[in-house]
Parts: C-alpha cells; structure tokens; sequence
C-alpha cells in the first residue's frame, strides 16, 4: 500500500486504545511522513538492504503515527492497524523491532535511542557507508543523561552521517538556557530549527546538511500538540 498524507488520519483512527499518547503521536506525525515519503533510501521489500538508511525511533511512546506511516509506505498491512494493543498483535504500545518489519530498534524506554544511533552511525562510517542515520527523540527524554553522553561522542567524533530530530513541543515545562538547540551545539553540531508541520522546512533541514558535524534538527509544534 501507498497512501497519501491526507490518509494518514484515517489510518491513525483505526488504532484505539491508547488516548494517554495519542498527542504524544501526532506530534511526530509530519515529521515521519516527511522522512519516509522524501528523504530516507529504504525500500520496504528489502528493508535489511545493508546499504539503506536507517531510522530509529528513540520516542517509542505512542507509535500510532509510526504505525500509520510504516502501512503508508508499503512496510505494514493496513490491516494490521486493526489490532493495534490487542494480546498477540505484532503492533504493541511500543514498536519492537523483531515484530515489525522495517523497525530498527525496540523503543519506549526514553533516552536510549540517541545513543544507539551515534553508534550505528560511527559503524557505518568505520566500514564506509553512506548511509545515513535518523533518529526521532521528544524534548522531555533530552533530561536522560545518556543523551548528554551520545550528544558529547557524537560531536567529538564528528558524526556528519547523523541526524537528530527533537520533537520540541515544551513537554513538561522543559527549558535550557538559549533553548535546546544549544545543547547540542556546544558539543559541536550543527543545529536547525524549523516548524514541525511545514513539510519544506523540514524536507530542506533533512536534505540540505553539508557539514562535518552531526546534524539536529529541532522541531517545533504548537502548544495543542503538547504531551
């Protein structure tokens, strides 16, 4: 199957049962949509294709868009969206890697996914790839300390094959002195913000990136979308 944007919704309200994340979802929505539809080189007939690029998804709570978008392209069976949360479904509360084709890590515990992508991204680099590595993170889970561990390595070891997007949607009451951008460029990162929603903010931030640093991109959305 491949659907369109516009689809999305639909394919989202055929997964109930989890309202407590379901705005922790469409925070991520565009964002998703954008990297699966216009930048990452992955092919859901081959998704272990050692030369493809890589996504992880470090915010694990509420994949209902992750779901919604992995059936758009073509990696799962709309139908299976049916059973979203039921006993022995494949599509848990938090997406699991050896259920789900396509899926790279099994997230949901925050804090993890930044770091596991930092070394995807150096071993890639060690065997010269060019693969790119994308991982998806919420502002809250950034108070983790091993993110601060993965943002220091990764700086250091100029990782320009990785890519971090910060969902900034203020979770919480979280603030950093000069924002969150800011922690990741005293480590040495080049940083973009862009609008969370605008598709060619965030097509341009995910496309454009030509230095020899390691890549975050903060997106922003509005206080609606808050989780």
């Amino acid at each position: 199957m491949t659907a369109t944007y516009d689809e999305l919704p639909a394919l989202m309200t055929r997964m109930t049962g989890d309202e407590k994340h379901d705005v922790s979802a469409t925070s991520t929505l565009d964002v998703l949509w954008v990297l699966y539809r216009d930048v990452l080189r992955i092919d859901p007939a081959d998704p272990e294709n050692p030369d493809r690029d890589r996504f992880l998804l470090s915010k694990g709570h509420g994949p209902m868009a992750y779901y919604a978008v992995l059936a758009a392209q073509g990696f799962l069976a709309p139908d299976l969206l049916d059973t979203f949360g039921e006993f022995d479904s494949v599509l848990g509360y938090h997406p699991d890697r050896t259920l789900i084709r396509g899926v790279e890590i099994s997230s949901g515990s925050l804090g993890h996914g930044l770091g596991l992508a930092a070394g995807v991204a150096s071993a890639l680099r060690l065997r010269g790839s060019h693969a790119r590595v994308f991982v998806l993170l919420g502002d809250a889970e950034l108070d983790e300390g091993s993110n601060a561990e993965a943002i220091q390595f990764a700086g250091r070891a100029g990782l320009r094959n990785l890519t971090a997007v910060v969902i900034d949607n203020r979770s919480a009451g979280l603030g950093w002195p000069g924002g969150i951008g800011r922690r990741f460029e005293i480590e040495g990162w080049n940083v973009e913000n862009v609008n969370g929603r605008d598709h060619r903010e965030l097509r341009n931030a995910f496309t454009a990136h030509e230095s020899d640093e390691p890549h975050a991109v903060v997106a922003r959305v509005e206080d609606k979308d808050r989780s």
